[in-house]
C-alpha cells in the first residue's frame, strides 16, 4: 500500500484580516462587502467600467473619463444594497467603511489588502480573466477566494502561480450574507491546509458563520441537496394537485423552516438562479438521481414566460393593486397558469393534529402519519430527501453532520435531513422510504444491523454523530466550545412548566425560558427569582439565556393583565406591576453578577431584563425595543426609569440635554425596535461595555465567560441610584408641545396623545418645578402609577384584546 502524504501546512503567524477587497458588486458582492464592514474591516468594492455614459450622464457632458461614469456600476449596486430591506448593514454608519472603485483604476490597490474575494458572474472565462489581472497586483501570501456557487476549484485555479494556488479556495456565502449563517469552505487541489484551518476558524469567530468544509463537487453540499429538495417538492406538488399556497404552508414553520416555504423562496431567490444550478447538476453522470434535477412543468412554463419571481415582478406569486388601491397578493394556479387571489386560512387535518405540539421534533411522526394529502406530501418528500442524502456520502461529505450543518445554516431550517429522520425514528423512516419504492444507501442498513438506532446521540453533555466508516459515534468537532442547553438535560437543577435552571459548571447557573414566545408569566418569573436566590446561595454568577430560534423574550404575557383590567381589579394590577418591578430589580441588585444574553426578538419585558443586567452579551441579530405603547401602555418594569437614568448619564457628554432626552422619548413613544444589536447600542439599550457576539452558537459560552470574568474580578453588589437627573416641567413642556402638534396634524389619536403625555411625565420625573436629581424608586413609582391609569382606558383594553385574539406574538 502506498503511503499518503498530508500536504505541508505553511506556518502563517499572526494572520489578521483588517482590509478586504471584494471584486464584483452585484447582489452578492455588495452584501458580502457590507458584512465585512459590519465586523469592522476596511473594504474595497470594485466592478467594471461602463462601456459608455448613459443618457443622463451624456446630458451632463460626462464621458468615460469622468469618475462618476467610471464608478457608476459599483455606485449603483452599492446604493441598491443600502436601500434594500432587510438591511445588510448593522448600522447605516458602517457604509463609510466601504470604498468604491473600478477594476481599471483601483485594482492595483489590492496590494495593500489582506483578503481578496472574487464575486463576479458565474462564468469560468470571466473569473479566470479577473484572476489574471489580480496576479499582477496581489501581494504574495494574501488570501484569494471565490464565491462561486459551483464551478470546480481546480478549473478556477488552473494556470495560476504556485503562491496563488496555495492561498486560493472557495468561500461560498449564502444570500443574504448577513442573515444566512452558512459559509462553505472548498479547498482546491493545491490549497495550503493552513489556509483552510484559518478560514474555518475566522468564519466562525469573526463572521458569525457556520463554516462547513466541503469537497470540490458540483453544487458543493447545500445547493446540491437544497436544489434537489426544491425541485422535487415542486414535482410532488404538481403530482398531488396541491396549490402554491398549500405547499408553502406545509413547508414553512410547521416543519421548522422559514415562513417563505417553497414557492415564495423560489420567487425571492429568482427562478433563473435555481434553473442555472439545476442545469449544471442534471449533467452529472455519476449521480444515480440526476433526473431529479430535471425541471418540472411549472418551472419550464415560468421560464418560458420569464416569470422569474421578485426580480421580474411575478413568479409563483404576483403583487398587484385592487380597485380600491390596496395591495393584493395573487398566486399562480399550477394547472391553468392564471393568477388568482392568494388563499387564506389553509387547513389540513394533519396540520390540525400538530397544533398543540410545540416541540418541533415531536411533530414529525404525526405529520408522516397523516391520511390526507398533507401526510402523503410529507411521506413522498421526506423519503426522497432522506434517500438522496444517504447516497451523497461519501461523494460530497464523509460525515453526515456536515450535510445537516450546511442545510440548516444555508436555508434556515431548524433541523437537517438526518436530524429530521431521527425525529421520525430510524426504522420508521426506513419503512417510509421503502413504502415509496426507494432504497437508501447500504450503510443505513449496515447501521441498523449493527444495533444503532439514531444518527445522533447526546452523551456526557456532548452531541455525537454516527461515523459510517468506524460504525461508532464520534463527537462533532468544534461544538465543544459551544454551550447548547438542549444537550445539557442532565444539568437541570430546577424546573417548572415554563422554565429550567441549568448548572453550566464553574459556578454559573443559567435560567432558560420555554413559555410561548418566551413571554414573562408566573412560571418564568418564578424561575428568575429562584435562579437569583440559588446563585446567591451556592454559585457565583447567573445567566439569563435560551436557545430559542424565535425570541429571547417577546415581553409580558398580557392575558392575566387583561383579565384583571376587564374585571377592574386594579389592586391586583398594581400588585402585578410592583412584583414585576421587584423581579427586574433582583437582576440588577443581586449579590452575584447577572448576564443577560438576548437574541432575535427582545421586546418589552425582555428589553427591561436586558437594561438591568450587569452585562449584556447580545447576538448581533438582536431586535430590541420597549414596545408597550403599541398596546396603549408605557414600560413599567423599570424600562422608562432606566432610560431616564441612562439619559442622565449622557448629560455629561456636553450635548444639549433636552436633545438627548428627546431621542430616548421618541424610541419609546414610537415603539422603535432595533434592527441589530449595533443599532440597539446606538439607541442606548446596550452600553459600550456590553458585548456583541457574531456567532449565535457561541452566545451562551461567551455569556458564561463574562459571568466568570466579573466574578473573578471581585464583583461588588450595586446599590439603588439616587442621582438621576430629570428635567421636570421643562421637559414636559417640550414634549407636550410636540404631542399637541402631532394631534393637530392628525398623526396620532386622542388615545395616543394620552399615552405620550404619560410617558413624558414619567421620563421627565413628574411635575417638578426645575431639573433636579431623583431616585430610582421615585421613578418606578411614577411608572407604576402611569401604567395603572392606562390599564383602565377602554382603548388600551381594545388593543390588548386585539393582540390576544389575533394570533400574533404577545408583545407588551
Amino acid at each position: 500500500m502506498e503511503a499518503t502524504l498530508e500536504k505541508p501546512r505553511t506556518q502563517v503567524k499572526n494572520r489578521t484580516i483588517r482590509r478586504v477587497a471584494v471584486l464584483g458588486s452585484g447582489i452578492m458582492g455588495s452584501r458580502i462587502a457590507a458584512h465585512f464592514a459590519n465586523i469592522g474591516a476596511d473594504v474595497l468594492l470594485l466592478d467594471i467600467v461602463p462601456k459608455e455614459p448613459n443618457p443622463a450622464e451624456q446630458t451632463k457632458g460626462l464621458t468615460t473619463n469622468s469618475p462618476a461614469v467610471r464608478n457608476r456600476i459599483v455606485t449603483d449596486a452599492f446604493q441598491t444594497m443600502l436601500k434594500a430591506s432587510p438591511a445588510s448593514l448593522y448600522s447605516p454608519k458602517f457604509a463609510e467603511r466601504v470604498k468604491l472603485g473600478n477594476f481599471d483604476d483601483n485594482l492595483k490597490e489590492i496590494a495593500t489588502y489582506d483578503w481578496v474575494i472574487e464575486v463576479v458572474v458565474e462564468r469560468l472565462d470571466v473569473k479566470r480573466s479577473v484572476y489574471e489581472r489580480v496576479e499582477q497586483f496581489r501581494k504574495p501570501g494574501t488570501l484569494i477566494t471565490s464565491n462561486t456557487s459551483g464551478i470546480p476549484m481546480h478549473l478556477l485555479a488552473e494556470g495560476r502561480s504556485d503562491d496563488f494556488r496555495r492561498n486560493f479556495c472557495g468561500t461560498h456565502f449564502f444570500n443574504p450574507p448577513r442573515y444566512l449563517r452558512l459559509l462553505e469552505i472548498i479547498p482546491g487541489p493545491d490549497t495550503d491546509p493552513a489556509v483552510i484551518d484559518f478560514l474555518m476558524n475566522y468564519g466562525d469567530l469573526y463572521l458569525g458563520k457556520t463554516t462547513v468544509l466541503c469537497k470540490d463537487t458540483p453544487g458543493f453540499i447545500a445547493n446540491r441537496l437544497g436544489i434537489q429538495s426544491l425541485i422535487q417538492t415542486i414535482r410532488v406538488a404538481e403530482e398531488l394537485g396541491l396549490t402554491v399556497e398549500e405547499v408553502d404552508k406545509l413547508t414553512g414553520p410547521v416543519v421548522g423552516r422559514p415562513k417563505s416555504g417553497t414557492f415564495r423562496l423560489s420567487d425571492v431567490v429568482g427562478l433563473d438562479t435555481t434553473v442555472n444550478v439545476a442545469g449544471n447538476l442534471v449533467k452529472m453522470e455519476h449521480d444515480e438521481s440526476r433526473a431529479s434535477f430535471e425541471l418540472p412543468a411549472s418551472v419550464q412554463k415560468l421560464m418560458e414566460n420569464k416569470w422569474l419571481g421578485d426580480k421580474t415582478g411575478q413568479g409563483y406569486y404576483k403583487k398587484t393593486k385592487d380597485s380600491a388601491g390596496q395591495t393584493q397578493i395573487l398566486a399562480l394556479d399550477l394547472k391553468t397558469f392564471d393568477y388568482k387571489p392568494s388563499q387564506k386560512g389553509i387547513r389540513f387535518a394533519t396540520l390540525d393534529g400538530t397544533k398543540a405540539i410545540d416541540n418541533l421534533k415531536k411533530r414529525f411522526p404525526v405529520l408522516i402519519a397523516g391520511k390526507d394529502k398533507a401526510g402523503e406530501f410529507y411521506r413522498k418528500t421526506f423519503a426522497d430527501g432522506f434517500t438522496y442524502a444517504t447516497h451523497r456520502i461519501p461523494e460530497i461529505s464523509d460525515e453526515l453532520y456536515r450535510i445537516d450543518a450546511a442545510i440548516t445554516a444555508g436555508f434556515g431550517w431548524q433541523l437537517g435531513l438526518f436530524e429530521t429522520w431521527d425525529a421520525i425514528g430510524l426504522k420508521a423512516g426506513l419503512d417510509m422510504i421503502e413504502a415509496q419504492g426507494q432504497k437508501p444507501a447500504q450503510w443505513v442498513y449496515d447501521m441498523l444491523d449493527a444495533g444503532f438506532d439514531s444518527f445522533y446521540k447526546v452523551e456526557g453533555g456532548q452531541r455525537k454523530y454516527y461515523d459510517i466508516p468506524t460504525k461508532s459515534y464520534k463527537a462533532i468537532p468544534g461544538v465543544e466550545q459551544f454551550t447548547i442547553l438542549e444537550n445539557l438535560s442532565n444539568n437541570i437543577v430546577w424546573k417548572n412548566a415554563d422554565a429550567s435552571i441549568y448548572d453550566l459548571g464553574d459556578g454559573i447557573l443559567n435560567v432558560e425560558f420555554r413559555s410561548k414566545m418566551n413571554t414573562f408569566g408566573q412560571g418564568v418569573s418564578e424561575a428568575l427569582l429562584k435562579g437569583v436566590t440559588m446563585a446567591e446561595k451556592d454559585f457565583r454568577g447567573l445567566i439569563v439565556g435560551n436557545d430559542s430560534t424565535e425570541a429571547f423574550s417577546a415581553g409580558a404575557n398580557l392575558a392575566t393583565l387583561f383579565m384583571f383590567a376587564v374585571e377592574q381589579e386594579f389592586d391586583e394590577v398594581n400588585l402585578m406591576i410592583a412584583q414585576f418591578q421587584k423581579l427586574i430589580a433582583r437582576l440588577r441588585y443581586s449579590s452575584v453578577p447577572v448576564i443577560v444574553a438576548p437574541h432575535t426578538l427582545t421586546l418589552g419585558g425582555g428589553c427591561e431584563a436586558v437594561l438591568h443586567a450587569d452585562r449584556v452579551v447580545a447576538h448581533a441579530e438582536s431586535y430590541i425595543g420597549l414596545v408597550e405603547v403599541g398596546v396603549g401602555l408605557i414600560p413599567a418594569g423599570g424600562g422608562t426609569k432606566e432610560m431616564a437614568a441612562r439619559v442622565s448619564d449622557l448629560y455629561q457628554t456636553g450635548d444639549p440635554e433636552l436633545n438627548i432626552l428627546q431621542n430616548a422619548f421618541m424610541n419609546i413613544a414610537t415603539a422603535k425596535v432595533s434592527t441589530s444589536a449595533q443599532e440597539a447600542r446606538e439607541m442606548n439599550y446596550l452600553r459600550p461595555t456590553d458585548q456583541i457576539v457574531l456567532n449565535r452558537s457561541r452566545l451562551l459560552a461567551e455569556a458564561k465567560q463574562a459571568a466568570i470574568e466579573l466574578a473573578d474580578n471581585g464583583y461588588t453588589q450595586p446599590k439603588p441610584r439616587t442621582d438621576i437627573k430629570v428635567q421636570g416641567k421643562t421637559g414636559i413642556a417640550l414634549f407636550k408641545a410636540g404631542i399637541a402638534a402631532m394631534r393637530m396634524g392628525r398623526y396620532i389619536s386622542d388615545h395616543d396623545m394620552k399615552i405620550a403625555d404619560k410617558l413624558a411625565y414619567v421620563i421627565c420625573g413628574g411635575d417638578l418645578s426645575a431639573p433636579q436629581v431623583v431616585s430610582e424608586q421615585y421613578l418606578l413609582d411614577l411608572e407604576r402609577e402611569a401604567f395603572l391609569s392606562l390599564t383602565g382606558e377602554k382603548k388600551t383594553l381594545e388593543r390588548i384584546q386585539s393582540l390576544l385574539t389575533g394570533g400574533k406574538p404577545l408583545r407588551n
